[in-house]
């Protein structure tokens, strides 16, 4: 009788890496994320075809496979002199600019996308992204040993809603809504309404005229605004184009009388909202319309279980209020490929760590 063979009876063979740089996005970019970590499932080919289609430039791709399957998938964009040979990872900067990594690769795959991003740039920024970054997280301590400068510069402090703490909202938070609803209901009907996946290009327009009325346009040049043709509108109306991110975004709109007066606008990836914008029309300032339409949207999102919310930097005290808390640190980060260049780099890491608004 022929004894049967036992698992450890086989010689498991070493995994075959490949890395390859290619002009434009690889369609692979969605298959890496799919199988990426639940935060980076929207770092998809749409969401870098709408940074591209909105803030210009021409892509690459570095793509690592194991086994034939893709594992990593790195777009850049060149900027600066082409002498240079400076890239950067394209992309919104809020919720942050990554790219995505299979939650199972291994080391020869980190390594073989260093090898060939040596051989592709010279520096390559990465960011503003928060502290436990999967893919930076992989990726930096590897780069350190390889010999790349690696340079980052604080940006700012997080802020983080836990959604599944006790006692939130407390019973006097609901209490002050009820009144301030009583009051801004005295302007005209009210009208709480939760955008529909296909509705986004009618639901930016409505945004935008709440930010043309709000402190942005007021105080500001407008470059910020999202929704607006003057900030960032063409990237989010280009981003809802994707299938699968239009399903991802999420919205709330608080009108008076028909008229947008305020909305809340997100990324839900897993059980992780990211609020992307959120504003007001001041003409019902005193009544809180935005904290209002707050509360409702975080009450439905938890029963939809989302779990925690990030809300990246900025007014403090709106998201304290909220019960947020401080998070994750933002930063911005250089690498520098090996030899010349990292040690020119190195030298730059007190000028990188001073340099300008890295928010944009």
């Amino acid at each position: 009788m022929t004894k049967p063979m036992l698992l450890s009876d086989f010689t498991r063979l070493p995994s075959r890496t490949r890395a390859s740089v290619g002009a434009g996005l690889s369609g692979a970019i969605d298959l890496v994320a799919d199988a990426a970590a639940p935060s980076h499932a929207f770092l998809r080919y749409g969401w870098y075809a709408a940074a591209l289609a909105a803030y210009g430039g021409a892509a690459r791709t570095i793509l690592v496979e194991e086994d034939d399957l893709p594992v990593i998938a790195l777009p850049f964009v060149r900027i600066g002199p082409a002498i240079a040979r400076l890239a950067s990872v394209p992309g919104s900067y809020w919720p942050f600019r990554s790219f995505p990594i299979h939650r199972h690769a291994d080391l020869p795959a980190i390594d073989s996308l260093l090898d060939i991003l040596a051989r592709s740039v010279t520096a390559l920024r990465i960011g503003p992204v928060s502290d436990g970054d999967p893919a930076l997280d992989a990726l930096l301590p590897r780069a350190r040993a390889k010999g790349w400068a690696v340079l980052d510069r604080f940006v700012a402090n997080s802020f983080v809603l836990d959604l599944q703490q006790p006692d939130w909202p407390r019973g006097s938070t609901l209490r002050k809504n009820r009144f301030h609803e009583k009051h801004l209901a005295e302007h005209g009907a009210l009208d709480w309404e939760f955008v529909a996946a296909g509705a986004w290009d009618t639901a930016f327009d409505r945004f935008a005229a709440v930010e043309q009325k709000s402190w942005i346009a007021a105080k500001t040049d407008g470059r910020d605004a999202k929704f607006t043709r003057e900030g960032h509108g063409a990237f989010w109306r280009e981003a809802a184009r994707d299938p699968i991110l239009a399903q991802m975004l999420s919205a709330a709109v608080l009108s008076v009388d028909g008229a947008p007066a305020a909305f809340s606008f997100d990324l839900d990836v897993g059980t992780t909202r990211y609020a992307i914008a959120n504003s007001y029309d001041p003409a019902f300032a005193k009544h809180s319309p935005g904290k209002l339409l707050a509360y409702r949207n975080l009450g439905r999102a938890r029963a939809a279980g989302v779990r925690s919310v990030d809300w990246g930097a900025g007014d403090s005290g709106y998201k304290t209020t909220l019960g947020a808390a401080q998070g994750p640190a933002i930063r911005d980060w250089l690498l520098v490929r090996p030899g010349v260049p990292a040690l020119f780099g190195a030298l730059l890491k007190r000028r990188w760590a001073a340099s300008g608004n890295p928010l944009n």
